[in-house]
């Protein structure tokens, strides 16, 4: 008589387990039982369905009983729910819409029933309005519902992985839509300072996104429902996604003797055995091992459920297969970007008291010169041997491939070493030399060694602020787009002639954009006797961290239901709104087109300003950019260099902003008519008169501060101040008598000054100069150098020149030679002239 294998549900896990079962033993009497209609569909496509990017429904069904029955001669009883077991009789009760109950029994039993959604005792839960997705029926429901009832606004509840899902399709549909999680973050596999890439693309993209609030109560109102939050905030919907987690569907096997998890899970063994004889369990009711930390757990995903299916089979038929544990590898699509994860997150190795170490990388997707590279973000974390816990990503292209290639280094036991030596394809359009899953390695082999002490942005905010110095090692027109409160500017490329403004004694704490550049820093420092840390991931990942989504408020007027973001979001809306009617309307109106793909920052600020260069005032300039920090950069950008932001609008993970070259700042004067407008005088000239130590210094502050503010400064050194601009050393220069004494009694460059007041034989200039080393004030000395790298023209009076006997090679490089006419010209046009 052939054996007996009943199978209890259908879709990932018992279907695979069935279709295994008759590859391998044709004699099998097979049963499948599914208490729906459906026995195998396309589960994670539901939510593509009801948005309409799956146009055809049938495409969702990947078998059919018709199908299975044919190919596979196998029984398949739909609409049959399976209500108990009774082990030691190996039979199963079944009740049947068609033949109602009856009994079954099995030589081995297969149980996969699956998860289903969860639904707490919330106060108006069981309205007609709120729908929960798992199954085909849902789905027609669901858009049903969405189409023929005119849904204008959506609240969709939890942050998982179907209710983002949902939130993106339904906007994707046209309709306003709102996302509640009561975590402080969505999406759970995902660490607080990587998902909130996540988060932003929702907002960026129209979807509400609210955090660390549940839901108290909903309250049907006409045709409509108010969902009220515990904060004590009301969204109006017309249709409510609930999506706020699973439970494993195992009620009906309670007395069934079966052993369960604390959270009612199925236990199994590595063969996928229960602890009931000839009995088996796979997919999302029952509890795994965690493959990284192997302690017990529990994940509802579609490739483990298949695999587990596939083994149970195997060890039916006597093969002895082993399931070794569940990695939880998983992507997600956020309208452009592409988030993926594999292994533990931080939030789980802290609660399993694991010492780990994290690094952060942000390289391109393929060659930064090859059109199509897109930056991507990638967290790595691992233990000071090597062992990879997790990693985690986000990006518009390549994160999938690089999360596969971790999670299969992971699996295969490899340690970063692997990453790092890992020889992967290569060709501009895909990847670049050095692959970002070898630089991933590189990095965590830079820690692991000590080559690098790195910091995370949890650190910086923590710092002792008396005991470090924070800096930021960017350029100049970088710091001035943004950077983290308290830090110091030093640019890499100038950090050795700076060094000597950083204290020994104190930990010196770097930043970049994204990392690199304040490794090398870093390595730069240490040689000269420094204690250096670098903060991983740099500026972008601590900006990252900080995101908040805006306040979102969703009610209903007369018109209609409506969504609406306050604060820098609502500002962001209506920009996005006029920039796709400009586009519209006058596509073609651009005079030079600039293609700033693959550069990272500052590198697409620095071609917009040198672009910007060569147009003329009112002509607009497009760009096309790939880092995501653009978006938010060339705003700054423009109201810094009083250029008009035309519009920005991303397009699959590329920004395109257009830009018109301003004009000068117009403002009224008391000499006209108020409607009269005139260009405004806004440069600044200064003449430094003094020679003295501490208004030279004031001299160079505000030319500098004002030459930071992208003001033209002149400087116009006369008489004493020329002393200023002398070099230190000897000049052999040809001089008469007059002019040889005049030399020698003034002082020779600016450490000679003296100061105004207290000079004390020199002793006050001494003094003032050591309180400002210590108080990381630049000297005077540095002061100079940085008005002339900033374009500040210093002027030296010819006639004072000639009265005071000092010669051109004697003055500093840099120094013009001009007379009081270039003076008196730059002064028409500005409007602050001072005299010091």
């Amino acid at each position: 008589m052939n054996k007996k294998v009943l199978i209890v549900g259908g879709v990932a896990g018992g279907a695979s387990a069935a279709a295994r079962l008759r590859r391998l033993d044709e004699n099998l009497d097979i049963i499948m039982f599914e208490k729906g209609q459906y026995i195998s569909f396309a589960n994670c496509g539901l939510p593509y369905y009801i948005g309409g990017k799956i146009e055809e429904r049938e495409k969702l069904l990947v078998q059919t009983p018709e199908a299975m029955k044919e190919r596979f001669n196998i029984d398949v009883r739909i609409n049959s729910e399976v209500v108990s077991i009774d082990s030691k009789n190996k039979k199963v009760t079944v009740y049947s819409k068609d033949k109602g109950e009856y009994n079954e029994t099995y030589d081995y039993l297969i149980l996969s029933p699956g998860a289903s959604p969860l639904k707490p005792p919330i106060e108006g839960i069981n309205s007609k309005k709120i729908f929960t997705l798992r199954t085909v029926p849902d789905t027609d429901k669901i858009k049903a519902y969405v189409d023929d009832q005119k849904v204008k606004n959506a609240v969709v509840i939890g942050g998982g992985y179907i209710g983002v899902e949902m939130a993106e399709n339904l906007k994707e549909k046209g309709l306003n839509v709102a996302l509640v999680e009561a975590a402080p973050h969505i999406l759970a596999p995902f660490d607080s300072d990587m998902v909130t890439f996540a988060e932003k693309e929702l907002e960026d993209n129209g979807v509400g996104v609210i955090l660390n609030d549940g839901v108290r109560a909903f309250k049907e109102e006409n045709d409509g429902i108010n969902v009220m939050l515990n904060s004590g905030k009301c969204l109006y919907a017309d249709i409510v996604i609930l999506a706020i987690g699973v439970k494993p569907d195992t009620g009906f096997l309670k007395d069934s003797g079966l052993e369960f998890g604390p959270k009612g899970h199925i236990v199994v063994n590595s063969n996928m055995e229960t602890s009931l004889e000839s009995v088996y369990a796979v997919g999302d009711a029952v509890e795994v091992v965690d493959f990284v930390n192997e302690s017990k757990t529990a994940i509802a995903l579609a490739g483990p459920a298949n695999k587990q299916g596939r083994i149970a089979a195997d060890n039916v038929c006597g093969l002895n297969s082993k399931y070794k544990g569940t990695m939880g590898t998983a992507i997600i699509k956020v309208f452009g970007i592409t988030g993926a994860s594999t292994g533990n997150n931080e939030r789980t190795l802290k609660n399993k008291n694991i010492p780990y170490k994290v690094i952060y990388i942000h390289p391109q997707s393929s060659a930064s010169y090859y059109p199509g590279a897109f930056p991507m973000s990638i967290k790595l974390i691992f233990n000071g041997e090597g062992k990879i816990f997790g990693a985690q990503a986000f990006g518009y292209a390549g994160v999938d491939k690089r999360i596969d290639d971790i999670a299969v280094v992971m699996r295969l036991h490899g340690t970063i070493y692997d990453l790092e030596e890992l020889e992967l394809a290569y060709a501009p359009p895909y990847s670049s030399a050095k692959d970002p899953v070898n630089m991933a390695g590189f990095v965590a082999e830079n820690v692991i060694t000590g080559r690098m002490n790195s910091i995370v942005p949890e650190d910086i905010d923590n710092r002792n602020r008396d005991n470090s110095v924070l800096v930021d090692v960017r350029t100049d027109l970088e710091f001035d787009n943004g950077h983290i409160e308290g830090a110091l500017n030093l640019p890499v490329d100038d950090l050795r002639e700076l060094k000597n403004k950083l204290d020994k004694d104190k930990e010196i704490l770097i930043y970049c954009q994204v990392g690199l550049r304040g490794y090398i820093a870093a390595r730069v420092l240490t040689a000269y006797g420094f204690n250096v840390k670098n903060l991983t991931g740099g500026y972008k990942t601590y900006s990252m961290s900080k995101f908040k989504p805006a306040d979102v408020v969703m009610n209903k007027n007369d018109k209609g239901s409506f969504i609406n973001f306050k604060a820098n979001a609502m500002e962001e809306v209506s920009l996005e709104s006029d920039s796709n009617e400009y586009n519209e309307q006058k596509e073609q109106s651009f005079n030079k087109t600039l293609d700033a793909c693959g550069l990272c920052c500052p590198g697409p600020l620095m071609q917009v300003g040198k672009s910007i260069e060569d147009i003329k005032e009112g002509e607009v300039l497009k760009v096309i950019a790939s880092d995501p920090g653009f978006y938010e950069d060339i705003k700054s950008w423009c109201k810094t260099t009083n250029n008009e932001l035309i519009s920005r609008k991303r397009d699959k993970g590329n920004i395109e902003v257009l830009i018109r070259k301003g004009k000068k700042k117009l403002v009224n004067t008391n000499n006209i008519h108020l409607n009269n407008e005139v260009l405004q005088k806004d440069n600044k000239t200064m003449v430094v008169f003094s020679g003295d130590l501490d208004k030279a210094i004031a001299s160079f502050i505000i030319a500098n501060g004002a030459a930071s503010m992208g003001k033209k400064v002149t400087m116009f050194f006369t008489f004493w101040g020329l002393n200023i601009l002398r070099k230190p050393e000897k000049v052999k220069a040809d001089k008469g008598i007059m002019d040889k004494m005049f030399g020698m009694m003034m002082p020779r460059g600016s450490k000679k000054l003296g100061l105004s007041k207290m000079n004390m034989c020199g002793m006050g200039a001494k003094m003032i100069r050591k309180v400002m080393k210590d108080k990381n004030v630049n000297s005077l000395e540095e002061l100079i150098q940085s008005a002339v790298n900033s374009g500040i023209e210093i002027v030296a009076c010819q006639m004072s020149m000639d009265v005071m006997g000092i010669k051109k090679e004697e003055l500093i490089d840099g120094v013009k030679i001009g007379g009081v006419g270039y003076y008196l010209g730059e002064a028409e046009d500005s409007n602050v002239n001072l005299f010091i």
